[in-house]
């Protein structure tokens, strides 16, 4: 059955968090359209995630609710794939289930798509960040590095908060690659993109799934998913070195005969010891590529659903 709006709520151990989003996307959407449906994805939660999802979807009948549950953790990127690929509306917004991200610009941005039919799709940008100056500042470097290395523009402060309607969703659903960067393929896909300010709210319970080291490895699946240039930043090394070895190979014989200085041998040391990090390091950058490539071609399926039900279908 089609809709008109699918939210795909990405849920990992969210059980505190589900019935009052729930609770408020009726409030919001009440006015908009009663056209709309619930897509949650429990991303293998470890709390009771699962019963308050089954018990919800039994609540509350008056909302079209459509459950999918993997068989462990496979991460948000999954989730939202999933998720897209179980929504059936004419516009689809990826949210969180912590209020962080208001049900009312999730509306805002539908209604924007109904009065803007040029626009394909709106993404919500953060006014303010509430994060350490430090998160903010590696966010911002990420960003000016990704957008000078690679030939896609990935807004900044733009979360994976964004509606889309059908035509890019197809479009997103289209790329089936195993290591997925969700703003980036956002940008790739192209379309009309409309980016609107939004305020986050306080997260009404539990604690941000993110920390430093997970915000740096998907920065890498990042940088390594939509650029080459790290494979090619060996080649640039060598050059400079090279160039360098023969201006100091140039010095040292100048000292040598000109001065008549010992330059010593420590410097074949040094220089030795330089090089092989430069070659650890190119070592290093080829395997990076080498492992994503070896997990590509086994051509794994991006998650492994355990359930799914609608509130229509499920055995009560």
């Amino acid at each position: 059955m089609s809709m008109k709006h699918s939210l795909v709520v990405p849920c990992y151990n969210e059980q505190d968090n589900i019935e009052p989003f729930l609770l408020a996307v009726k409030q919001a959407m009440n006015g908009y359209t009663d056209s709309y449906e619930v897509v949650f994805v429990n991303d293998g939660s470890t709390d009771r995630t699962r019963t308050v999802l089954r018990s919800v979807a039994e609540k509350y009948v008056d909302v079209r609710i459509k459950v999918i549950g993997f068989s462990r953790n496979f991460g948000k990127e999954a989730a939202m794939y999933a998720g897209l690929q179980e929504s059936t509306g004419e516009y689809v917004t990826v949210i969180d289930a912590d209020l962080q991200q208001p049900p009312e610009t999730a509306v805002e941005m539908g209604r924007l798509l109904d009065a803007q039919p040029e626009i394909d799709m709106v993404a919500a940008v953060q006014k303010q960040r509430k994060e350490s100056k430090r998160m903010v500042a590696c966010k911002n470097a990420f960003y000016s590095l990704i957008n000078k290395m690679t030939e896609i523009d990935v807004l900044a402060d733009a979360s994976d908060f964004r509606t889309l309607r059908r035509n890019v969703v197809e479009a997103i659903l289209s790329l089936s690659e195993y290591h997925r960067f969700s703003k980036g393929l956002f940008a790739w896909v192209g379309f009309h993109t409309l980016s609107i300010p939004y305020t986050v709210c306080e997260r009404r319970s539990g604690e941000s799934k993110w920390n430093f080291m997970k915000l740096l490895r998907y920065a890498l699946v990042g940088i390594m998913s939509y650029t080459e240039t790290p494979l090619r930043l060996p080649v640039y090394l060598g050059g400079g070195l090279l160039a360098l070895s023969l201006i100091g190979a140039i010095a040292l014989l100048l000292c040598q005969l000109v001065a008549g200085l010992f330059v010593g041998f420590w410097w074949l040391a040094d220089l030795l010891i330089f090089l092989a990090s430069l070659i650890l390091l190119s070592v290093g950058v080829q395997g990076m590529y080498l492992g994503k490539v070896h997990t590509q071609v086994k051509q794994r399926p991006i998650y492994i659903a355990k359930e799914k039900y609608t509130n229509e279908t499920m055995d009560r």
